[in-house]
């Protein structure tokens, strides 16, 4: 008689996910200074991608009053930021920074899926991160 006895199979660990994107300081700083002084509770800001412009796409940034079930939730540097679901391909291992000069301030998006962008700088094309 042969023993038959089987060993449960064992399931691999699911690799983390990565994150979506990435903040630097000044963009960590920025952020918790538009938390503060926000007239109304804020939890972060949400980040997105619009159709539109001479490039075809831009980046959005607004207030977020509450986390939605399908945002994707990126903490880093003691802020959140919330990235809308239809953008988060075309957001891959972007770093989110801030820049302020005497004549704009602004942050920046420093995207790997970025191909190109309009000689004003308030449109880009993008594609999505491949995966």
């Amino acid at each position: 008689m042969t023993n038959t006895q089987s060993t449960p199979a064992t399931k691999p660990k699911p690799r983390p996910r990565p994150q979506v994107m990435k903040l630097t300081e000044a963009a960590a700083a920025r952020i918790r200074e538009l938390t503060n002084r926000a007239d109304s509770q804020i939890v972060g800001l949400r980040v997105g991608v619009k159709n539109g412009g001479c490039a075809g796409q831009s980046y959005t940034v607004e207030y977020a009053h509450e986390i939605r079930p399908t945002d994707e939730v990126v903490e880093d540097k003691g802020v959140k930021i919330l990235v809308d679901p239809k953008a988060v391909l075309f957001l891959l291992g972007t770093e989110m920074d801030y820049h302020a000069d005497k004549m704009q301030a602004q942050f920046v998006f420093n995207n790997p899926n970025q191909i190109s962008a309009c000689g004003c700088g308030e449109s880009v094309q993008l594609k999505p991160a491949e995966v």
